[in-house]
């Protein structure tokens, strides 16, 4: 996991991506995953970076937010596409490097793959949040 750490540092602190884009991209890997020590770790990181409750809460209960911004937008259809189809369409493709640039995309996917693999290995470890830390609804390892 400290080789991993250089990619974690670098899409976490030097990423194309605007914070708070980074952090709601997170919530979601985090939300799929059910990774309560992620989520424990990035929602008061989100609220900080200026990601709305609202879109927090919604993230939190498996809803599409309201109100995203096209840079959120595409970000959660890709992340979604990503996740379910394993690919993401060349319309896809073309509205991220559009509206993120190419960097960008490459950030975004490499965010979504990074904190995955943190989500498996926690997940798999059985790591617990901090005793006082945002609560995630059904995290994995306690639904077993």
């Amino acid at each position: 996991m400290i080789n991993a750490k250089l990619m974690g540092d670098h899409l976490r602190y030097r990423s194309t991506l605007a914070p708070h884009l980074s952090e709601f991209v997170i919530l979601l890997v985090a939300r799929e995953w059910n990774s309560p020590v992620e989520w424990a770790i990035h929602q008061p990181t989100a609220l900080a970076a200026g990601l709305s409750t609202a879109k927090i809460d919604a993230i939190a209960n498996r809803r599409r937010p309201t109100e995203l911004t096209p840079e959120e937008e595409i970000a959660y259809d890709l992340f979604h596409e990503l996740t379910a189809k394993r690919a993401i369409s060349d319309r896809t493709y073309e509205q991220a490097a559009l509206l993120l640039g190419e960097q960008g995309l490459v950030d975004l996917i490499g965010i979504c793959g990074y904190y995955t693999l943190l989500a498996m290995v926690m997940n798999t470890a059985r790591t617990a949040p901090a005793q006082h830390a945002n609560s995630l609804p059904d995290p994995a390892y306690e639904s077993q």
